[in-house]
């Protein structure tokens, strides 16, 4: 934003019927200039169109990465190195996007900023998401790129035996993108970045905008992107794997889950929460820990988007005040709600339908 555009959001703030005429005669330019002034900030998202309404609603801004996703899911023991008997389901993901899809389904006005090639999966994610209220009007569509794609397959208990992944899109997303979408970072209440982001990226975020950053760390590999500045998030979400990769031990037991987490805290994390699959997750901030499980036996359909509902949870929890051990209880519920449709988001997702899972949780 610039000095004069900041000058004219502060007279709109102090009265928002005023005219563009008294806005030029307080500023001293003609009106034809306010209008361009009015136009830029109206693209920039700090107003909302006619009668100058001001973008004060809470959001969150995602930012990460959004694709197709391929799962194929074997209807009897999965055989490696041949071919295996089952169904294909073709659906909208990529963390970043699954996260928003989430947040969207849990009432949260969210933006999300990644990138989509110009092919038709690109197009349909971009109208697909705007047609869930995601909002997309700073996710450009590229020339000459392919819309990233993640290619699964699930054994026969639902769980992601191998997975491929063509994310190369994401390589774009570099600094000077961050820098083009900082005033709508800044607005958010909330900021959550997932690992398909350069490493060089998710350090200038963390070093240059002072609201919460979450990282969902994506992968045990990609989490290595953010290894030497871990302490710098606010919230955290490995897995047990990715916990012990980025602090280089091992852990067996519930001491060293508390050792593990103390250690995130002693970097400058706030929350950590490390997810434990069927064991539910072990939480920690500097007041409370705990460990958090269902009392009823999952049936698992299809566990690729438990992770990013989780996250999407927590992020909930946070721009609802609530402590961690609630956010616990909302990460896990939702990570439940998702492991039970077969696709990777499942339509059902809200927060009532999260309440009647909190009830099962130990």
């Amino acid at each position: 934003m610039t000095i004069r555009e900041k000058e004219i959001l502060e007279w709109i703030k102090e009265n928002p019927l005023i005219s563009q005429d008294e806005l030029a005669k307080k500023a001293g330019i003609a009106r034809s200039s306010i209008a361009v002034h009015i136009s830029n900030l109206i693209r920039k998202g700090f107003i909302q169109g006619r009668g100058y309404v001001l973008q004060n609603q809470p959001y969150a801004v995602v930012i990460g990465g959004a694709n197709l996703d391929i799962a194929g899911i074997t209807s009897d023991t999965l055989i490696l190195k041949d071919s295996n008997p089952g169904k294909l389901n073709f659906s909208l993901g990529g963390v970043g996007r699954n996260i928003a899809d989430n947040l969207c389904r849990l009432d949260v006005k969210t933006e999300l900023l990644t990138l989509l090639g110009n092919d038709y999966n690109g197009q349909n994610i971009k109208e697909q998401c705007q047609n869930l209220g995601i909002g997309m009007n700073y996710s450009p569509i590229l020339e000459n790129c392919s819309t990233s794609c993640y290619l699964s397959v699930l054994d026969e208990k639902g769980d992601m035996s191998v997975a491929i992944s063509d994310m190369k899109i994401y390589d774009k997303m570099d600094i000077s993108y961050i820098k083009e979408r900082e005033h709508i970072i800044r607005g958010a209440t909330v900021c959550i970045v997932d690992t398909n982001l350069p490493s060089e990226t998710l350090l200038y975020i963390v070093e240059n905008f002072d609201i919460p950053i979450f990282v969902d760390l994506v992968s045990t590999s990609k989490s290595l992107r953010v290894k030497d500045f871990i302490g710098k998030f606010h919230t955290i979400k490995p897995n047990k794997l990715e916990a012990e990769k980025l602090l280089d031990m091992n852990i067996k037991n519930d001491a060293d889950l508390e050792f593990a987490a103390s250690c995130f805290i002693k970097k400058g994390v706030k929350n950590v929460f490390i997810s434990l699959g069927e064991e539910g997750v072990f939480y920690k901030n500097e007041t409370k820990s705990g460990k958090l499980k269902s009392k009823k036996e999952i049936r698992v359909i299809n566990a690729t988007g438990a992770g990013d509902a989780f996250m999407a949870g927590i992020a909930y929890a946070y721009l609802q005040q609530l402590d961690i051990e609630e956010a616990s209880k909302i990460g896990t519920a939702a990570s439940i709600v998702a492991i039970t449709s077969e696709e990777t988001i499942n339509k059902n997702m809200s927060i009532e339908f999260l309440e009647s899972y909190k009830e099962d949780l130990i």
